[in-house]
C-alpha cells in the first residue's frame, strides 16, 4: 500500500550500475519509499550467470543500496510486475507510470521517453569517474599493463620493438582486487562519452576508453580473471619517421594499395595512424575500419568499427561515400581481405595492416584469396615495420618473362616481381608452376653459367676492370681513368643487378 503523501521512487538500470541511486539515498535526495522491480534483479542475475561484468556490478550495487536504505530510513520494497519484456528499462518506465511514481534515471533517452508519457522523472547526469586503480600501474614509459589473479602485476616498459617486461610488485593480485578494478573500468565506460564497449561477450569484454584499449577476460574462458590495458606512448607524425624522399614521393603520388606489415607490438598501427593523419593533412578524405577503434585521429577522419557493422554494410558505405583512402587496421579473416580487395578494385586507396614476420609474408596472405595476376592491381607497396621503424619497402609489379633460374624459353609466363623499392633490386618472383603458386627468392639464386655470364658482360662494359665474385656479391676493381665510363653505363649495371639478383660494388685504384 502506498501511504498518502509518501514519495515513491522506481530506479532503472542506469542509476544502479553507475552508483547514482546509492549516492542519492546517502545524500538524502531520495526519501520515502524505494521500489525495486524483481525483474530488475533477475536481469542483473542473468547477466552475472552469463559471466557479464555488468551483471555482477548491478547485483553488488543493489546490495549496497539496501544497506544505504537502512542507514537513511528509506523504505525498500521489491515488487514483481508479472510481465515478461525484453527491455527492462521500458518495464520500469511502464511500472512508474502505472503507480504514479517518480522514475529515477541517468539515461537521457529514458528521461525523454518518460516525459512523453507524463511520468515524473528524476534525471541525474551520470558521474564522471576516473581510472584511479588502473592508472596507478602506468608510468611515462609504460606501453601496457598485465594484471591477473594470483599473479604479480607486470608492465611492458620502453617503446615498440625495444621494451622489457617489468614486475611492478612482488605481491600477487587477488580475484577481489581484479574484480574491483574491472568494476571501476566498466563504471567509467558507462559514463564517459569518449568510451566505447567494443565487445561484450559472456566471458570477455573489450573497451576503448580514451587512450586505453582494455581487455577483460573471465573464467571459464581464461583460467582466472585477467585485465590487459594498452596505452600508446606517442603519436608520431609521418615526418617523424624520416622516410627517404623517394618513398615520400611514392606515398604522395603513386601508392594506392599499401600493406603495412610487422610482428605484434612493432608499431604497425602507430605508423598507419601517422599515414592516415598525413593524408588528412593533404586534404584527402580518409576513413578507417578498426576492431577495436584504437587509432587517435582528427575529428575529420571517420572511424568505423568492424564489430558493429557487417562487411557488406561497410562495403556499401565506403563505396557510396568514396573516400580517397581507407585504412583497414588488423586484417585477419577472409572477409577482411575480400573487403580490402573489393574496395581497392573499386578505385579507393587502401592501407591494410597485417601481422607478418617478414614483408614477403604479408604479400603471401593474398595467395589463394585472389588470382595471382590480380595481386599487383590490389597491392603495389609493402611497408615492413620493425622496432617502430620502416625496415623494408617493396614495390609489386607484373611482367611476362622467363622466371629466374629457368632456361627454356617456352617456360616464359606472367611473373609478379617483388623489388626492393629503394634500390630497385629484384628480391622475389611469384608465378604459377603447374598447379602450384610459388614464391621464389631471387637473391641468392645462381643461374646456370652465372659467373661466366656476369664476367663476360662486365668485361664488355669495362674492358680494363678486374671482376671477382663471391656468391651474389660482385666486386669490380676499376682504374681511376675508367670512372667516366662507369657513369655512362650506370643504367646497364643496374639492369644487370636486377636480372641476376646480384649486388655490384666498385673499388677504384
Amino acid at each position: 500500500m502506498r501511504e498518502v503523501g509518501m514519495e515513491v521512487y522506481v530506479p532503472d538500470t542506469s542509476v544502479i550500475t553507475n552508483g547514482v541511486l546509492r549516492k542519492l539515498i546517502i545524500e538524502g535526495n531520495v526519501k520515502g519509499r524505494l521500489v525495486i522491480l524483481k525483474e530488475l534483479v533477475d536481469y542483473f542475475e542473468a547477466l552475472a550467470r552469463e559471466g557479464r561484468s555488468l551483471g555482477l556490478l548491478g547485483l553488488e550495487e543493489l546490495r549496497m543500496v539496501k544497506v544505504a536504505c537502512r542507514s537513511r530510513d528509506v523504505e525498500l520494497e521489491t515488487v514483481s510486475t508479472g510481465r515478461k519484456v525484453e527491455d527492462i528499462d521500458a518495464l520500469v518506465r511502464w511500472y512508474a507510470s502505472d503507480i504514479g511514481a517518480t522514475l529515477v534515471t541517468s539515461s537521457k533517452t529514458q528521461q525523454l521517453a518518460a516525459e512523453a508519457l507524463d511520468v515524473n522523472v528524476l534525471y541525474v547526469p551520470p558521474p564522471r569517474t576516473k581510472l584511479t586503480s588502473l592508472e596507478k600501474y602506468f608510468g611515462s614509459r609504460t606501453m601496457s599493463v598485465h594484471l591477473k589473479e594470483n599473479a604479480p602485476p607486470y608492465a611492458k616498459q620502453g617503446r615498440p620493438g625495444k621494451w622489457e617486461l617489468v614486475r611492478l610488485s612482488s605481491t600477487p593480485l587477488t580475484r577481489e582486487e581484479i574484480e574491483s578494478i574491472a568494476e571501476e573500468i566498466l563504471e567509467v565506460a558507462k559514463t564517459d562519452p569518449d568510451a566505447v564497449i567494443e565487445v561484450e561477450r559472456p566471458n570477455s569484454t573489450i573497451i576503448q576508453l580514451g587512450d586505453y584499449r582494455i581487455i577483460i577476460t573471465r573464467p571459464p574462458m581464461s583460467d582466472g580473471w585477467e585485465i590487459t590495458a594498452v596505452k600508446p606512448l606517442a603519436r608520431p607524425k609521418l615526418e617523424d619517421y624520416a622516410l627517404p624522399e623517394k618513398l615520400m614521393r611514392r606515398l604522395d603520388e603513386r601508392a594506392e594499395g599499401i600493406l603495412i606489415a610487422g610482428a605484434p607490438g612493432m608499431g604497425k598501427t602507430t605508423f598507419a595512424q601517422a599515414l592516415a593523419e598525413y593524408y588528412q593533412r593533404k586534404n584527402k578524405v580518409v576513413k578507417t575500419i578498426e576492431s577495436p577503434r584504437d587509432m587517435h585521429l582528427p575529428a575529420e577522419v571517420t572511424q568505423y568499427s568492424k564489430i558493429y557493422a557487417s562487411p557488406d554494410e561497410l562495403h556499401d558505405i565506403l563505396l557510396l561515400s568514396r573516400p580517397d583512402y581507407t585504412v583497414f587496421d588488423e586484417m585477419r579473416t577472409d572477409a577482411d581481405f575480400k573487403l580490402y580487395v573489393d574496395l581497392r578494385l573499386a578505385g579507393i586507396g587502401m592501407v591494410g595492416v597485417v601481422h607478418a614476420t617478414s614483408a614477403i609474408d604479408a604479400l603471401q596472405r593474398f595467395i589463394g584469396r585472389i588470382d595471382l595476376g590480380m595481386i599487383p592491381s590490389v597491392v603495389d607497396t609493402v611497408i615492413f615495420i620493425e622496432e617502430g621503424e620502416v625496415r623494408k619497402v617493396y614495390e609489386v609489379s607484373m611482367t611476362v618473362k622467363l622466371p629466374t633460374g629457368l632456361r627454356e624459353a617456352e617456360l616464359a609466363r606472367p611473373v609478379v616481381e617483388v623489388r626492393d623499392f629503394l634500390n630497385g633490386q629484384l628480391e622475389y618472383e611469384m608465378y604459377t608452376f603447374g598447379e602450384q603458386t610459388v614464391v621464389v627468392p631471387v637473391r641468392g639464386v645462381a643461374t646456370a653459367g652465372f659467373e661466366s655470364r656476369v664476367k663476360r658482360v662486365l668485361s664488355t662494359l669495362l674492358p680494363t676492370a678486374e671482376v671477382s665474385i663471391d656468391g651474389n656479391n660482385v666486386t669490380v676493381v676499376v682504374p681511376k681513368e675508367e670512372l667516366k665510363s662507369l657513369k655512362k653505363i650506370k643504367r646497364k649495371l643496374l639492369r644487370l643487378e636486377n636480372e641476376y639478383g646480384i649486388t655490384i660494388s666498385f673499388k677504384v685504384v
